[in-house]
């Protein structure tokens, strides 16, 4: 038997200005109340001709915890990276994904998943 869950959609993108992590750093996606998120897609792009590294985070609700997806990742000038690329990242209400880059130029973040309503999330 196959049960089908309804979604939303949802797509964010930002310009990174954050220069440190943490509570400090850009918040690129925030799982709202009563929902659980898939993200699928998490791409980076260097607008620059420098190169530029990038660190992303995920800000795990339930602890007050930041963990490190990406840690002072490299990107090339006029280049991109993805994140994912067959693996999804699950976050329940209140997870974030947050990002934050050395020298605060160029590097431009964009996320993409599904957000499964829940109601024993709060």
């Amino acid at each position: 038997m196959v049960v089908e869950r309804n979604y939303n959609t949802v797509t964010k993108g930002l310009t990174v200005t954050a220069t440190s992590g943490g509570a400090n750093s850009n918040v690129v996606y925030t799982c709202p109340p009563n929902f659980d998120a898939e993200i699928d897609f998490l791409h980076i792009t260097n607008g620059d001709t420098a190169n530029h590294n990038i660190s992303l985070q995920w800000y795990h609700a339930e602890t007050n915890t930041y963990h490190h997806i990406l840690n002072d990742k490299a990107i090339t000038g006029k280049n991109v990276y993805n994140v994912i690329t067959s693996d999804r990242i699950y976050l329940h209400a209140g997870d974030k994904i947050t990002a934050f880059d050395g020298s605060s130029g160029n590097l431009e973040v964009f996320l993409s998943g599904k957000e499964f309503y829940n109601p024993n999330r709060s």
